[in-house]
């Protein structure tokens, strides 16, 4: 039986003006009755586009005819045959372009909610089958390391666990999850979430060691070639923040977006038992318009801020960041401030930020992106009046390890060389997600873990 409604059913949600005073999370998640009412929505195509918007290749139509069925743990098992972090996936994975956007459902109305099923079926098995124990897997005699616990660090890990490897993974930050515990807040993944991920892989086997900046502490070849690590994978993020170099930028007040949700996320700067120092002005702008201005827009809202800019170059349809992140911010009360380009920080006497000044901007023909391209209106500068700015305009490679690996290769854009099955110009060495691409998705750096992975597997079973 197919469900013919061409809307998704709704999400239940916090009420804004009640969400954005507090870190809980915002989307509550659907009912049993809700998930099976929205998976009879699927078509059951027998191409299965859906698959091919999915970067670790989902079964999607099988899990949903589970969910459909009411076999909610037989749809978990056919998301974990190729997915590691299912809960995390269904949180915040940029489903709109990826699974979704490839929904026939979505010719004529809105596309099955795959993403929401995804997280239903998680949630749904850690809360009736999270206890389980997991017994350790049978080694192979093959030792890896795994440098960086993000998305793709945990992807790679998980995979290669499940085959036998002895996997020790080293991070450089206190805590394992990389971006999913300092960059994404609360309110959109709860931490307890990620370190439930980390815990599975843990009692699968894998080795985290923590405070292990790889390229100081230790470098690559001493891996390999002093702690007996047959093969290396690098997955550390490109966590570098990126700045404008306007006038003003070195002012007091002004800071990354990566500075600012670590000291959040990371740091708890939000919970009052923590005494970790942040801004809390009353006032911000927030320059960018992906998803990490969404995220550093609505944290600043929780913090206190009276008033809260998001300030964006081009357009409401050139905007990158997902739709449901920006109807969140709306609703929660961002003031979105479109064709506006920041051109100096203003500041005070004691040289703290006072205000920011921007300049209108139109569009004007397409760029190298294909998105129309930014253009000035000449002597329309004006000033908002603000005490704090947050740069999210994007980050940079760390090229720490590629410094201090011999003879390993860079790419054209300045990340780390790779090939198809994420294997760089030194044999055993491989590498993949944003240390490789530059900054990206979650789901695209779990899916470059697992390619890695896959070649890790093939280059020491030969």
């Amino acid at each position: 039986m197919i469900n013919l409604i061409k809307e998704k059913n709704p999400m239940p949600e916090q009420a804004p003006d009640i969400r954005n005073k507090n870190f809980l999370e915002v989307a509550e998640g659907y009912t049993e009755e809700m998930a099976v009412n929205e998976a009879m929505r699927c078509l059951k195509c027998r191409k299965k586009p859906c698959m091919a918007g999915c970067p670790v290749m989902v079964k999607i139509p099988d899990f949903i005819a589970k969910v459909a069925e009411g076999e909610f743990e037989e749809a978990y098992q056919i998301i974990s045959e190729t997915s590691s972090l299912p809960a995390i996936c269904g949180r915040v994975c940029p489903q709109e372009t990826q699974c979704e956007g490839k929904c026939v459902r979505g010719v004529k109305g809105e596309p099955v909610g795959i993403g929401r099923l995804e997280r239903f079926v998680a949630d749904w098995h850690a809360a009736n089958y999270g206890d389980e124990e997991i017994k350790p897997v049978e080694g192979n005699g093959h030792k890896v390391a795994v440098i960086g616990a993000g998305p793709a660090g945990l992807a790679c890990a998980g995979d290669l666990v499940n085959k036998g490897y002895e996997v020790t993974v080293f991070e450089s930050l206190h805590k394992t999850g990389g971006v999913l515990v300092y960059g994404i807040p609360e309110f959109r993944l709860p931490k307890k979430i990620v370190a439930e991920e980390v815990a599975k892989l843990e009692a699968k086997g894998v080795k985290f060691v923590t405070d292990a900046i790889v390229g100081r502490a230790i470098t690559v070849d001493e891996l390999m070639e002093e702690e007996g690590f047959e093969s290396v994978f690098i997955g550390t993020g490109a966590g570098l923040p990126a700045f404008m170099k306007i006038p003003g930028e070195n002012l007091l007040g002004v800071c990354s977006a990566n500075e600012y949700l670590t000291r959040i996320n990371l740091m708890k700067a939000y919970l009052p038992e923590y005494d970790t120092p942040i801004q809390h002005a009353k006032k911000i702008a927030v320059v960018g318009g992906g998803n990490v201005a969404m995220d550093a827009a609505r944290c600043a809202m929780r913090m206190g801020a009276e008033k809260v800019y998001i300030i964006y170059r081009r357009s409401a349809e050139e905007i990158p960041a997902r739709a449901e992140e920006i109807h969140h911010a709306v609703e929660e009360g961002i003031d979105f401030r479109y064709l506006t380009n920041p051109v100096a920080v203003k500041g005070d006497e004691s040289g703290h930020v006072c205000g920011i000044e921007c300049v209108k901007m139109e569009l004007g023909e397409p760029d190298a992106s294909g998105r129309r391209r930014p253009v000035e209106i000449k002597g329309s500068n004006f000033v908002l009046d603000v005490d704090c700015v947050i740069m999210a305009i994007g980050t940079k490679l760390n090229t720490l390890i590629l410094d201090t690996t011999k003879d390993l290769a860079a790419n054209s854009k300045g990340g780390i060389g790779t090939g198809d099955d994420a294997a760089t110009n030194r044999p055993g060495i491989f590498a993949g997600g944003d240390a490789v691409t530059g900054a990206a998705t979650v789901i695209k750096a779990m899916g470059a873990g697992k390619v890695a992975a896959a070649g890790i597997d093939d280059y020491l079973s030969k």
